[in-house]
């Protein structure tokens, strides 16, 4: 008998399963552990949660972990999702101005901040000063250069330039002293002068980071709380751009400039097409069924869209020391909502609800980072650890643990960031698919179209049911059902719409009553869970025909949600498909498949080895 521990990394938790494997493959399941995964997932900083629930589960079933033949890990490449609430009506920014863009031949590198100073007035500047020059059109790059270093052997401290013409290299190269130059600005004879203003330049193959951060713009230009509130529009619209200038203006002195909706490149193996997030979330989703499958996706650089790309590569980037531009886009999931808006001259904070696409995105990676995580697992436990097959693949060996599943069987594992699906066909190899999208999304649509500004508290509305406190010693269910208390409930929950959560009632503090928050609620679960069920498994089915399929196993944290699975059992119902949500091992609901899968193939694998050695 070989003692072996399956381990699935997820997103949100980290599950072990702990087993003996006879000669003859037969298994022996003893155990099972759950904790939360420690970083982000496919990373080295999962050691800490995988040696937790390991010794977990060897714990609970009693053995000693200096035992253990093998830990086999899934194939857990990271995943990063990205979030974007596009509104179609555009952002407005008020009392401020901008310049963020990609121009092909920035210069310099760094951030500079100072007062605006047209290049004619450079001479006039007082040693000390710190300003930043800004040249006219028809003003040559040669005397550009020369005028800022004549001014810097004064004393003055040109901290930035910003041109119209596409020469900030050849400024740039002739500085004595390099400073960040924005060039290509064709209405550079609009920008504000004598004014508070920020240059930032990142280097090639990076974006900026001040100026794409309120924080930063804030640290820059000593803003209060509110004014910080009143600039994030614009450090949103200059994320993932190489270079910005922001200008600090008077109230009033700027009038509205609108950062427009966006749009999205799609790119496919044999097609390429574009589509403005104005267009809706239909039109956006057919564009990609037209692409797939999709090989990568740009956004708009200065919109939210772009933003939201940029920042997703941003972060893979940083987390697996992979070049940023080695970064894929795997997929995207829109979804039509609402975005609360402040009324533009509104006298008592008026708000309006508008029309917004949310966008998910995930990415693509190579399995090098799993790899190294494997390395140091080996180090921390001090047994062999073995990479095991593709999650989705896992999965589905796990659910058929499920009693009463059979092939043909299909499996959708709900997760926090993403969507996975597979399908096994008698006599067929595994198909399975990764969709962006899933519980996170979920959980941001409640919050947006709420108004809630609490993403703790959209997470436990989309987890629990909701009530009406009616008196100080009963509720009315969201369901028409009243449920009695001995004790008199919580004071601040009285007269309020609360959701019943494990810790306790909590109160929701908002005008919607308590039919309008369920509906909320159900309308996003149907448009990411129902819809990127329905998408994966036209993905995974032989032919596209999602009728060919038998049985359908909901696995995942998800899985438990006293919603979802209905939701996804009644849309496949007319397909003729036996759904319900898994109970791995006949105990273990619908946790662990993945662990389980990852043993189930270790011991097939082992005793075909046996089988070969024998004959």
């Amino acid at each position: 008998m070989s003692l072996v521990v399956g381990v699935d990394i997820g997103n949100s938790t980290t599950e072990a399963c702990a087993a003996e494997i006879g000669e003859d493959g037969r298994v022996t399941y003893l155990s099972a552990a759950l904790g939360r995964t420690s970083g982000v997932k496919g990373t080295t900083a999962n050691v800490p949660g995988v040696v937790e629930v390991v010794r977990g589960a060897l714990a609970a079933a009693g053995r000693d972990p200096a035992d253990v033949q093998a830990v086999l890990v899934n194939e857990a490449t990271p995943v990063i999702s990205g979030l974007a609430m596009e509104t179609i009506t555009e952002t407005i920014i008020t009392e401020s101005t901008m310049i963020g863009h990609n121009p092909d031949t920035p210069g310099g590198v760094g951030l500079g901040v100072g007062t605006t100073v047209a290049f004619a007035e450079l001479p006039g500047c007082a040693p000390g000063d710190a300003v930043i020059c800004v040249a006219g059109a028809g003003v040559d790059f040669e005397d550009v250069a020369a005028g800022i270093n004549a001014a810097t052997a004064r004393g003055v401290r040109v901290t930035g330039a910003v041109v119209p013409a596409d020469d900030a290299t050849l400024i740039a190269n002739r500085l004595r002293e390099p400073v960040p130059v924005v060039d290509e600005v064709t209405l550079v004879d609009r920008v504000p002068l004598g004014m508070p203003a920020a240059v930032e330049v990142a280097e090639q193959g990076r974006t900026i980071r001040t100026l794409s951060n309120s924080y930063g713009i804030a640290t820059v230009f000593g803003l209060d709380p509110e004014q910080t509130r009143l600039i994030a529009p614009v450090a949103r619209a200059l994320v993932g751009n190489r270079s910005a200038v922001v200008v600090r203006t008077p109230a009033g002195d700027i009038t509205d400039r609108r950062i427009p909706a966006g749009g999205l490149t799609l790119i496919g193996e044999r097609a390429k097409r574009s589509v403005g997030m104005d267009a809706g979330a239909e039109e956006i989703m057919e564009t990609l069924r037209r692409v797939q499958p999709l090989v990568d996706a740009d956004g708009e650089p200065g919109t939210h869209v772009g933003g939201m790309l940029a920042r997703v590569r941003d972060t893979m980037a940083d987390l697996t020391a992979m070049p940023r531009d080695a970064v894929r886009i795997q997929d995207v999931l829109a979804v039509d909502t609402f975005v609360p808006q402040r009324v533009t001259g509104g006298l008592a904070g008026e708000f309006a609800l508008e029309n917004a696409v949310a966008l998910a995105a995930m990415v693509r990676t190579s399995k090098g980072p799993m790899e190294l995580l494997a390395a140091r697992l080996r180090e921390a436990l001090g047994t062999e650890v073995l990479i095991g097959g593709v999650e989705a693949d896992m999965a589905l060996l796990g659910a058929l643990t499920t009693p009463g599943t059979a092939k043909p069987v299909a499996i959708l594992d709900l997760g926090g960031g993403s969507t996975d699906a597979a399908v096994a066909m008698e006599g067929a190899e595994v198909c399975s698919v990764h969709l962006a999208g899933a519980g996170d999304l979920v959980t941001s649509l409640i919050d947006s179209e709420l108004g809630l500004e609490s993403m703790e508290l959209a997470e436990e509305i989309k987890k629990f049911p909701l009530a009406k406190a009616e008196s100080f010693f009963h509720v009315r269910m969201e369901d028409g059902t009243v449920r009695f208390f001995d004790e008199p409930l919580p004071a601040e929950a009285f007269a309020r719409v609360v959701v019943l959560t494990d810790a306790g009632m909590r109160p929701i503090r908002t005008r919607h009553g308590v039919e309008k928050i369920r509906q909320v609620r159900r309308s996003a679960k149907q448009r990411v869970f129902v819809t990127n069920a329905l998408r994966a498994l036209e993905q995974v089915a032989p032919g596209g025909d999602i009728r060919r399929i038998g049985f359908l196993v909901v696995l995942g944290g998800a899985a438990l949600d006293f919603e979802i699975p209905d939701m996804i059992a009644e849309a496949v119902s007319g397909f003729g498909i036996v759904s319900g949500t898994g109970n791995v091992r006949g105990c273990e609901g619908p946790r662990n498949a993945v662990a389980t899968g990852l043993v189930a193939r270790h011991a097939s694998a082992s005793a075909t080895r046996t089988a070969v050695r024998c004959g």
